[in-house]
């Protein structure tokens, strides 16, 4: 191999091992490799920025405004009203997947799972079901109904775009939805009747049944007409009238480490722990003040909005305490109360550093919403009051949007013009704040697919291509096209898990293309292979984006999604290699 070769291997290498650690942003990372083909003169400065003009980036950019729409208008409303009357946990899962699948095919996948968590948590909480047994397959569903089109996930016109760039027939909208669809409902079946058993069954709580304390940490304040006033905190049973569970009494600045007997005094701060409905409830009756809302919370009177909202992975909120992450001053927001899984917290709330996956509970003004669902370093789980659109709105965003899926799907439009005059429509129409389309585009992704797509350029380029296949076919051997296709395929799975589903389609469509000129048959079989096996990732939370939202919410440890995501992979790759062949023949008819 050449020296561009070998350096080449040296930054896809380099590139797996950040993608896998997670330790630099996606987008940062193909900034770092873009960088690197360039000053080393791998590619020109002109094939280094096509990717930014790529189709596919601009097709991704457009969806997610469709997506947006669709989110902000309250399309998805009167179906998580119908799903909140469910009250069988297995039911629930059952219905999650049916209807998430279907919506995964044209919604964006993380604007789906992030529109359901809500739900699916409150269902949980009131049937005392562990959330675990429910949003792992969920976030399954959305996967599958993703590869269902082409539109479906970025992976998917990604491939198609590089396909084209090989001299390949574009995919059609609706081309993969036959295999898509048998594949979903093989899914559901094996996740109803196998891996809804290999689901951690645990109720998260931090302390013995006996003990119960509920969630959620919150400060209170002795006000002057409280009637706990002069009680002891062991004479007030807490525990056994309100349900929640005393763990410090903070006194000026004063810590007081055994606080029961301690008298309590006006002023005086409780740092108590239960679930929030009973620690409101506490607050009311004992006529107590929430210290950190009296200190921080603005005046007027703006409505308020009550709103639990999680802390995101890989935000940089990560480590920081809630003084330095600025909730006040950003979004007028008061934090009034911490969740975090496995873990009874004794600090002030304002000194206690944040964590993956912690739950804070905050008093938000109304209008400050859409602000702060639109922050990635957060995921909203479910607020009190509805700020979503009016009805008329969310009928105009589903209009536009099977629109944009007709008129693509007839081929009366290229798939990037219909999107953006799609987005355009809705924008017109106010479905979504003039502000909104780009404080909620998810950008990471857009740098993501524009800087990385120059890497499968450089594998072409440099020779790695070949020399990849030549290695790969030795492997192989005489044992036809079809060993060569589930080759591509598993290592398409592999690499997905390990550095996400987007840059494993780059490297690996155009040694699919190449694959398939070496055993003389068709190549449209082999990337529709690496378009299913980087767009169905099961084995890892990192794997893909609803993944990892779901393994802090839901309470999982990493070994839970290989238990029952691996099976569900070789389910997936079984039913593809006896359908890829049949849909996408090897060696098709002339005409075909």
């Amino acid at each position: 191999m050449s020296w561009q070769a070998w350096v080449t291997v040296a930054i896809i290498v380099a590139a797996m091992g950040m993608f896998a650690s997670e330790k630099v942003r996606i987008d940062l990372v193909a900034l770092i490799v873009l960088g690197a083909l360039v000053v080393l003169g791998i590619v020109s400065p002109v094939e280094a920025l096509s990717g930014f003009s790529n189709e596919a980036t601009v097709t991704v950019a457009a969806m997610f405004a469709l997506s947006l729409g669709i989110e902000r208008s309250g399309v998805l409303d009167p179906l998580t009203r119908l799903l909140m009357r469910i009250r069988r946990p297995w039911l629930l899962t059952l219905a999650m997947m049916l209807a998430i699948a279907p919506l995964g095919a044209f919604v964006k996948n993380i604007a789906l799972v992030a529109a359901f968590l809500p739900l699916a948590l409150r269902v949980c909480q009131r049937t005392g079901t562990s959330p675990a047994r429910v949003l792992m397959p969920m976030a399954y569903a959305a996967q599958m109904g993703g590869v269902c089109t082409l539109i479906g996930t970025s992976s998917n016109l990604l491939a198609d775009s590089l396909a084209q760039k090989h001299g390949m027939v574009p995919f059609g909208v609706f081309e993969f939805t036959r295999m898509g669809a048998v594949l979903a409902v093989a899914g559901i079946i094996y996740l109803m009747l196998i891996g809804r058993h290999l689901l951690p069954r645990h109720i998260d709580a931090a302390l013995p049944d006996d003990v119960e304390a509920g969630k959620y940490v919150a400060e209170l304040e002795i006000s002057d007409e409280s009637p706990l006033l002069g009680t002891a905190i062991a004479d007030a049973r807490l525990g056994e009238e309100f349900g929640v569970y005393p763990l410090e009494l903070l006194r000026g600045e004063r810590q007081m480490w055994s606080p029961r007997e301690q008298k309590l005094e006006a002023g005086d701060v409780l740092l108590v722990r239960g679930d929030w409905e009973k620690i409101e409830e506490f607050q009311r009756k004992a006529k107590l003040h929430n210290a950190p809302e009296r200190r921080y919370a603005p005046e007027g009177d703006q409505p308020r909005v009550l709103a639990q909202m999680m802390v995101a992975p890989a935000s940089p909120m990560e480590g920081r305490n809630l003084a330095e992450i600025g909730l006040d001053w950003r979004y007028g927001a008061t934090a009034l109360a911490l969740n975090r899984r496995g873990e009874v917290l004794r600090d002030k709330l304002s000194e206690t550093r944040l964590a993956v996956g912690d739950v804070l509970m905050v008093l938000v003004d109304e209008a400050t919403m859409p602000k702060l669902r639109n922050d990635e370093a957060f995921i909203v789980l479910n607020e009190r009051e509805d700020v979503r659109g009016m009805s008329r709105k969310a009928l105009l965003a589903a209009t536009i949007m099977a629109a944009v899926v007709l008129v693509s799907g007839m081929h009366w439009l290229p798939i990037p013009i219909a999107a953006l005059c799609g987005a355009v429509a809705m924008a017109l129409g106010g479905c979504f704040g003039r502000k909104d389309v780009y404080e909620g585009m998810d950008w990471k992704i857009i740098i993501l697919l524009g800087a990385i797509l120059p890497l499968g350029l450089a594998i072409e380029k440099t020779g790695l291509s070949a020399v990849v296949v030549t290695a790969a076919m030795h492997l192989v051997g005489g044992h036809g096209p079809l060993a060569a296709l589930l080759m591509v395929y598993l290592l398409t799975a592999l690499l997905t898990e390990l550095m996400g589903h987007n840059p494993s389609v780059v490297l690996m469509v155009g040694i699919a293309a190449t694959v398939a000129q070496a055993t003389h048959v068709d190549p449209r079989p082999f990337v529709v292979a690496v378009a299913f096996a980087a767009a169905t990732s099961f084995a890892t939370p990192v794997g893909y984006p609803t993944n990892t939202m779901v393994y802090y919410a839901g309470g999982y440890r990493f070994t839970d999604f290989m238990k029952v995501g691996i099976p569900l992979i070789a389910l997936f790759c079984a039913l593809s290699m006896w359908l890829i062949p049949i849909f996408w023949p090897f060696h098709p008819l002339p005409g075909h």
